[in-house]
């Protein structure tokens, strides 16, 4: 692919992931995702009216997550007028579609330094409330049905048994977990502080406590035995549970993209570089099973093979997904060797729709440079029968 110039990464940050009703329900979106951009650009000099654009996923967007949140958080952040925002939906793929369209704004020499990222308050402003309808021209070609229909399906599909779904999910908590006590998610989190209610201090008013949350809180301390006591959250007779679904989570996450240009004018050293990036459509009713195909468009775009990758992340949207991109593209192995979700995933660590994109850009990078490794790829399954990956390559 001819192109004017190198799409750098030079930073990938996130925040630490907090579960349902946990510590980061008491944040509004944008300002959480103010803290992380602002430590993103202090932790990289860089002043942030050198930033051109902000790229932010979002699913939600109504109340708090509304008004184009994207234009919101910079302006929450406190960043000159002059920093544009604005806000892109792909579902679950949202702010990996951010990376793509700021990485083809460098390539086309359109920007020369942008952040793209996401946030989702799960919490806060609950999946499915900006819910619409659809027209009857889709519903007559299409079975639309939700997410977790759509994973018990492909459970079916590819014969998956319960047992398998809750293994590999007993193994996200685990691998999460020895990433949190190795310290391998440090460098990628970016501590922020809350102001978490205290009790009632009388009249009806709660005492606010300014706390510093810097530790994922989704990670469980499990067992396959209570795993298997838990019932099917879809079907009667199902496998998908909430054991083995993603979790329902508040966060945040953002990276910084910049050409070689603007990198070099201000002496940053950029730790990566996007290579290419794939998309897919599968049947909306089967929904999530697209990665394979993004993937092989994203390599190919790179011009790189599965052999050439040295670290894989696919969204832990549901156990019965990942498994079926293990199967269709021959990967198991790898995964038992642990390169594929090395540290857990959205089961584990937990899913913020449209934060999850940039979020596993700062797991992959972190992780390359931890295994002093060169090429990664990142993928994630969307609603409504899409799939999206990015490929990048440790600099």
């Amino acid at each position: 692919m001819a192109r004017g110039t190198d799409a750098l990464i030079v930073d990938a940050v996130r925040s630490p992931i907090g579960k349902r009703n946990g510590t980061l329900s008491h944040i509004r979106g944008d300002e959480l995702s103010a803290q992380i951009v602002n430590g993103l650009v202090a932790r990289n000099d860089v002043d942030p009216a050198q930033i051109e654009d902000l790229q932010w996923g979002c699913v939600t967007q109504v109340e708090e997550q509304a008004w184009n949140i994207g234009r919101n958080v910079a302006l929450t952040a406190g960043w000159p007028v002059s920093v544009c925002g604005t806000t892109v939906d792909r579902q679950c793929g949202s702010s990996m579609q951010t990376n793509f369209n700021a990485a083809a704004a460098v390539w086309s020499g359109q920007l020369d330094l942008v952040i793209s990222g996401g946030v989702e308050m799960m919490s806060r402003v609950p999946m499915g409330s900006n819910r619409g309808s659809m027209s009857d021209l889709v519903t007559e070609r299409f079975d639309i049905v939700m997410q977790g229909i759509s994973a018990e399906e492909i459970a079916k599909e590819w014969k998956l048994s319960r047992e398998e779904l809750d293994q590999y999910s007993y193994e996200s908590h685990a691998r999460a977990a020895r990433a949190r006590d190795e310290g391998r998610f440090e460098k990628e989190i970016i501590p922020v502080d809350v102001d978490v209610p205290d009790g009632d201090g009388g009249g009806g008013t709660a005492t606010l406590t300014r706390t510093r949350f810097a530790v994922d809180e989704g990670i469980r301390e499990t067992t396959l035995e209570k795993m298997a006591q838990l019932q099917p959250a879809f079907t009667p007779d199902g496998v998908v549970t909430a054991g083995n679904s993603s979790q329902i989570v508040d966060g945040s996450a953002a990276v910084l993209i910049a050409s070689e240009q603007k990198a070099s004018e201000l002496g940053l050293e950029p730790r990566a570089r996007f290579l290419g990036f794939g998309i897919a459509g599968v049947d909306p009713h089967m929904m999530l099973h697209g990665n394979p195909e993004a993937c092989e468009r994203a390599l190919a775009k790179a011009g790189l093979k599965w052999d050439d990758i040295d670290v894989i992340e696919v969204n832990e949207a549901f156990a019965s997904v990942v498994l079926q991109f293990l199967a269709d593209t021959g990967l198991k192995e790898r995964y038992e060797a642990g390169d594929v979700n090395p540290n857990g995933g959205g089961i584990s660590l937990g899913h913020p729709l449209g934060a999850t994109g940039a979020r596993i850009t700062a797991t992959l990078v972190s992780e390359l440079e931890r295994r002093n490794a060169r090429y990664g790829i990142g993928a994630m399954c969307i609603g409504f029968g899409q799939a999206i990956a990015g490929v990048v390559e440790r600099l």
